[in-house]
């Protein structure tokens, strides 16, 4: 029998973006191959989400070419994707997640098993039954943390999940992150929060501009940056 599709490697090869006359990525050209997290980081402006959103899939380039374990146009059959403020259905918890199991075509009997242990995952077991968008913030990125994983992903883009939670609820989405690239998912994360980055990252790629910048293991970047504008960005400085 045939094994499940890959999506790895990622490669992006001079891929551009614009919206209107405006260059929002510029000749990007990036490979991203399963392992530890790798977090996109860099100064407002600089094309983070719109770079996860091609590497999703939910954007096409202007230019350049995107291919997903070497194929190109590819459904996302095995990708996730956690926007910074997700869409709560008006159903339960659980029933949010079950509508997550049925887009990914898992069949009707199997959902009921499915979606206690996804919850369970995700520290929202005793909330099955309460109306989602009732939930506190942290409460509704774990659920939707829930239904990303829910596609079983290979891959899975999260842009800032915790920029505008509490440190305790930031703790425990990280949590959740480590636990899913520690099975074996790779993480891709837009994050503007440094100490974020520490935590979570085995590689950075610093945008600015629309372009890479840097790309290197996270201790280099943050300890030895290769670039005047990241060590700039490492200080706190305006990057242009």
């Amino acid at each position: 029998m045939r094994g499940p599709v890959s999506e790895l490697p990622l490669v992006l090869d001079g891929v551009s973006r614009r919206a209107g006359t405006t260059t929002i990525l510029d000749r990007v050209s990036l490979s991203i191959g399963p392992g530890a997290p790798t977090l996109v980081v860099g100064p407002n402006g600089s094309g983070k989400t719109s770079l996860l959103r091609l590497c999703m899939g939910l954007d096409r380039p202007d230019a350049g070419r995107i291919t997903w374990g070497g194929r190109a146009d590819a459904g996302p059959q095995r990708r996730a994707f956690v926007f910074q403020r997700p869409v709560m259905l008006r159903r339960s918890v659980a029933a949010n997640v079950d509508y997550a199991l049925a887009q990914a075509r898992v069949v009707s009997r199997e959902r009921p098993s499915r979606i206690p242990d996804l919850l369970a995952r995700v520290g929202l077991a005793d909330l099955a039954e309460r109306p989602a968008r009732k939930l506190s913030g942290g409460e509704q990125q774990r659920l939707a943390l829930a239904r990303a994983l829910a596609r079983q992903p290979e891959i899975m883009f999260l842009d800032e999940p915790t920029a505008s939670l509490d440190p305790a609820a930031t703790r425990a989405v990280e949590d959740i992150v480590l636990m899913a690239a520690r099975g074996g998912i790779k993480i891709v994360m837009t994050t503007h929060d440094l100490g974020q980055v520490r935590r979570l990252a085995s590689d950075v790629v610093f945008l600015v501009r629309g372009g890479i910048c840097e790309r290197s293991p996270v201790i280099d970047f943050l300890d030895r940056p290769q670039t005047q504008e990241a060590a700039a960005f490492l200080r706190g400085d305006l990057v242009m």
